[in-house]
């Protein structure tokens, strides 16, 4: 995110589930987790920032989804029963990626994620 301000504003919005990046500095986002725990339609989902850095299996500990961002490049693959998910990347264009974000459908147990262009 890089200050806490946008996070206040994305709580105006909806809830917030965040996690400290590396661009996060400041006594602020020290108080945010290297990981999280997302339990939402009976799926369970684990946020970390940088998928280098993922020291568990995921299908093993029963998560259905991956969201991890760092690269900032948009990507969904299914590896082991796991979806692994990048939204990219909302803020200002980072090199020539797209600005984008991400969207989880979850409905009858299913998962189904959407990338979406946020600007042309």
């Amino acid at each position: 995110m890089g200050a806490p301000e946008i996070l206040d504003e994305l709580r105006t919005i909806a809830p917030v589930t965040a996690i400290r990046g590396n661009i996060d500095k400041g006594s602020w986002a020290r108080r945010l987790p290297d990981t999280e725990v997302v339990e939402a339609g009976g799926i369970s989902i684990y946020v970390l920032h940088d998928l280098a850095r993922l020291d568990l299996k995921p299908e093993a500990a029963g998560f259905r989804v991956v969201i991890y961002g760092h690269s900032h490049v948009p990507k969904q693959e299914m590896r082991g029963g796991v979806l692994y998910f990048n939204p990219g990347s909302a803020g200002p264009r980072r090199f020539k990626l797209p600005v984008t974000v991400g969207r989880l459908n979850l409905e009858g147990g299913k998962v189904r994620a959407e990338i979406v262009n946020i600007l042309d």
